[in-house]
């Protein structure tokens, strides 16, 4: 089941906590000593940043399949994002700078975090607050490799993240989002298990790992095979989505209150899920949309921990991000004071790779 760690940042105290969890996070992935280690280092900057710059602040720790598409199931990493709604940076380039410090200290934290991190990204907007994603793998990438010591793989010009919040701190999330690439195709799913808490979260695992058998059919025929894997379960929403890089076609089917946002031509377009349960009502027919892919694409599923009406900002995904940066600012962005969360909440995210990369 998806264990996340949802860590309060509001004094001194909660960075150990920030990094116990990480250890905690990196324990499961399977890393070794050393890059425990890493773990725990680049969620203790981050957790202290919180305190430092924001005054207070939220850490999610979570494991995760690495941003980047390769054939089968690659090796897994911890996942960890600061978030805050405090001042933000003013450059964030400039912040990521090994010794950069705007409040007198060494200045170790952002750019300690870029070093020792397979993957980092960071979003912050004076006035707005700030993200920040790293992510350890469990082998530290070499020279001509793409990460967690794989050998490179063909580049599909995609990648995927996301991030998922457990309601009111729970230890697991009835959400569960996973990505799987089969030849040119890139599968992307995100299922709510009903309700929440330990029995929901069964049953979103249930469908992450049905869907590795199914990777490569169409997102219809991958919905009946889930649906017949999830009796016995509460069921789940379940949305799916798959690219095909060689056509750049995207085909979409769900059913359930999972939503789908797809940035086509700098507008956004709701792609629309079926009324039901899977593994507990199917409806008899499923919609499938296709739509064209481009290079100014951009994909976001979402549950309902956040409004079905919400509509991404113009400028979401800009400049080109980490796709989880995007799922976490989301995340941060669309809930409200005035709108208690009264569930899990997930955010998948499906984007092109920047044609430069830094």
């Amino acid at each position: 089941m998806p264990r996340v760690w949802d860590v309060p940042v509001q004094d001194p105290t909660r960075v150990r906590d920030a990094r116990v969890a990480a250890e905690e996070a990196a324990a499961l992935a399977g890393l070794d000593e050393r890059r425990t280690a890493t773990v725990s280092l680049v969620a203790t900057e981050l957790a202290t940043n919180l305190l430092k710059y924001a005054h207070a602040g939220g850490v999610l720790i979570d494991v995760v399949d690495p941003p980047l598409p390769r054939e089968g199931r690659p090796g897994r990493a911890v996942q960890i994002t600061a978030l805050d709604h405090g001042p933000g940076i003013a450059d964030t380039a400039v912040a990521q700078r090994d010794g950069f410090s705007s409040s007198g200290s060494l200045g170790a934290g952002l750019g300690t975090c870029r070093r020792l991190s397979d993957d980092f990204g960071l979003h912050s907007v004076p006035g707005r607050g700030t993200v920040a994603v790293a992510r350890v793998g469990a082998v530290a990438p070499a020279p001509g490799r793409t990460g967690h010591g794989e050998e490179p793989s063909r580049d599909l010009g995609v990648h995927a993240g996301g991030v998922n919040v457990p309601f009111a701190g729970a230890d697991f999330s009835g959400d569960a989002w996973t990505w799987i690439r089969s030849g040119d195709r890139t599968t992307l799913m995100l299922a709510d298990g009903l309700g929440h808490g330990s029995e929901a979260a069964r049953a979103s695992t249930a469908a992450v790992e049905e869907l590795r058998h199914w990777a490569r059919l169409p997102p219809t025929e991958a919905l009946r095979k889930l649906h017949a894997a999830l009796a016995g379960t509460r069921g789940a929403a379940v949305a799916v989505a798959q690219l095909d890089t060689w056509t750049g076609r995207l085909r979409f089917a769900g059913i359930g209150n999972v939503s789908a946002r797809l940035r086509e031509d700098g507008r956004w377009r709701s792609l629309l899920s079926r009324p039901g349960i899977v593994g507990v009502h199917q409806p008899h027919t499923v919609r499938e949309d296709e739509v064209p892919w481009t290079a100014g694409s951009l994909l976001i599923l979402h549950t309902d921990g956040l409004p079905g009406r919400w509509t991404p900002p113009p400028d979401t995904g800009e400049p080109p991000a980490d796709p989880a940066v995007t799922a976490a600012v989301t995340v941060r962005d669309a809930g409200s004071s005035a709108r208690p969360v009264r569930d899990d909440t997930a955010v998948a995210v499906l984007a092109p790779v920047p044609s430069e990369r830094p």
